[in-house]
């Protein structure tokens, strides 16, 4: 019970801050070019994390054994995930607004069943296809279907590639997982990350300027690097750990409720109908994607209560 409740709470302060993040991105974004900022969250958060694993790995001593088709796994990782897919997170919320970015991108675990059946070789059962069908008509209904070529539309659209690059980083990181921890996989996936950024983000200084009027502004962006990144990287991963990984999913749900209500909250944003409607598919087609049948669930516990009784 203990476990339960200590487990719920981290895996709902993670949630909470990756919706929070939505809302400290829109702002930073309006004085730090996109990728500028990218480049600095992952600078902050590896150094963050390498300094965990390094002293994780000096508590344990243990070490870590890297061969060239693993660097390969961790640099298409870095790039597919934490370049390709932040970059359009932070382009996306830029033209669109926290609100519908934090519940766009909640879409990513009926994603996952997709790319699962290609790379995994997962069955996609009625479930998971009806899972899937319900969130991406939310997706359809939260974009819209004015094609004007207004901002909001575009951003919309970026946002939903940074839901489909992120749910194909999760397949690849359970292929991963199967060597190493998710803080080796995430820290060298970082650093691959920066390599990436590196040159788009010198050109991107050279065209536009950064200002910092404010601590507020570096405040976000330490948010960004410490608190979003490796604090929320952190807590979501020993939540997990303490809980069932179906019903642990279902936290994710927190990310969309925090971006809209702080968004609402700080930067005056209105949401429409149109978002209820279609945030209420991806919702339901999410839980649907993350829920156990009924008889699969009665049929685990028969086993255990089986062996607790003997």
């Amino acid at each position: 019970m203990k476990n339960t409740f200590f487990g719920a709470l981290y895996l709902s302060l993670a949630a909470s801050i990756w919706g929070g993040m939505y809302v400290v991105s829109k702002y930073v974004l309006d004085f730090v070019p996109p990728f500028t900022l990218v480049w600095l969250r992952y600078v902050i958060a590896f150094v963050v994390l390498f300094g965990i694993l390094k002293v994780h790995q000096y508590k344990t001593k243990t070490s870590i054994s890297i061969g060239k088709q693993d660097w390969f796994l961790l640099g298409w990782i870095g790039f597919i995930g934490y370049f390709v897919s932040i970059s359009l997170q932070f382009i996306g919320t830029k033209l669109s607004d926290a609100h519908t970015g934090a519940l766009i991108t909640s879409a990513t675990p009926a994603f996952i069943i997709l790319f699962a059946r290609f790379v995994l070789n997962e069955l996609i059962t009625l479930r998971k296809a009806a899972a899937l069908l319900l969130a991406s008509i939310g997706v359809i209904i939260v974009i819209g279907f004015d094609n004007s070529g207004g901002s909001s539309f575009w951003g919309n659209i970026v946002l939903l590639g940074a839901a489909l690059t992120w749910a194909l980083l999760s397949v690849y990181v359970k292929v991963a997982s199967t060597r190493f921890s998710v803080l080796t996989i995430t820290t060298y996936a970082i650093w691959f990350a920066l390599l990436f950024t590196t040159p788009i983000m010198l050109w991107e200084l050279h065209e536009q300027p950064v200002s910092f009027p404010s601590m507020i502004v570096v405040f976000g962006i330490l948010y960004l690097g410490i608190i979003s990144t490796a604090g929320a990287f952190f807590l979501w991963n020993k939540g997990m750990e303490m809980m069932d990984a179906g019903i642990g999913s279902l936290f994710f749900f927190f990310q969309p409720l925090v971006g809209a209500v702080f968004g609402f909250l700080f930067l005056h944003e209105q949401m429409t109908a149109s978002f209820y409607l279609g945030g209420l598919l991806i919702i339901i087609g999410v839980f649907i994607a993350v829920m156990s049948p009924i008889h699969h669930r009665q049929s685990k516990e028969g086993k255990n209560y089986g062996r607790s009784s003997l």
